[in-house]
């Protein structure tokens, strides 16, 4: 800093400069800055240019045993009515095991159909089991042909506050108490079964356990 004296004796006159360490630091603030966005611009699109090059996936191929679905899916529509068969898929959480929803008002004359027609031949019943959508009951045949090895499961969907499904029992006399467990703790009805009741609970025990609204008249049974 330096110091002049005026000639008419008037006060000094200071100059003054800019500190060189503030500009510097500003500089420094700036600098990264810059580069800070210059990092997450190159960060992003980075990434979307990633994001591009994956590829999707390609479509899963169908089943190997859908030609087979197909098959009795046709057969049945073809032998007894084009809207006995509601639905028809593949279980793949199930081996790719057919399914096949089969309307109730034609199950009698589907389950002789399966059993009998030569290109079927389903003459061993695995299984029946119930279940209680609460919307409405379900019953499933699990079937076997033992010529071919072919298995199927058919489905029949009926109204819960009056579940009735024909009874497969004078077609595959393996139904008899697997429809009586069902009638017993789900209360479907099984018209046509040859001696249909309770085969677990007794006789005069006032409901269906294993309905989803059931309640026990005493809660420590």
């Amino acid at each position: 800093m330096s110091e002049e004296q005026n000639g008419d004796g008037a006060k000094p006159v200071t100059d003054s400069q800019p500190a060189p360490q503030a500009d510097a630091e500003r500089e420094a603030k700036l600098k990264a800055a810059a580069e800070a966005r210059a990092a997450r611009a190159a960060a992003k699109e980075k990434a979307e240019a990633e994001a591009g090059e994956v590829q999707p996936e390609p479509p899963k191929p169908p089943s190997l045993r859908q030609p087979e679905l197909d098959a009795m899916t046709a057969l049945l529509k073809r032998e007894i009515a084009e809207s006995a068969v509601e639905d028809a898929y593949v279980n793949e959480l199930n081996g790719d095991m057919p399914m096949i929803i089969i309307k109730n008002d034609y199950w009698r004359e589907a389950s002789r159909l399966l059993k009998e027609h030569e290109e079927l031949r389903f003459n061993y019943l695995r299984n029946v089991s119930g279940i209680d959508y609460e919307t409405h009951m379900e019953v499933v045949y699990h079937m076997l042909s033992l010529g071919s090895n072919r298995e199927v499961a058919i489905k029949i969907k009926s109204d819960r506050d009056s579940a009735s499904v024909y009874s497969a029992t004078p077609v595959w006399a393996t139904a008899n108490w697997n429809e009586r467990e069902i009638y017993d703790l789900l209360g479907v009805d099984f018209p046509g079964h040859p001696d249909l009741r309770r085969i677990m609970m007794p006789d005069d025990w006032v409901g269906h356990p294993l309905r989803k609204d059931y309640e026990p008249l005493d809660s420590e049974v």
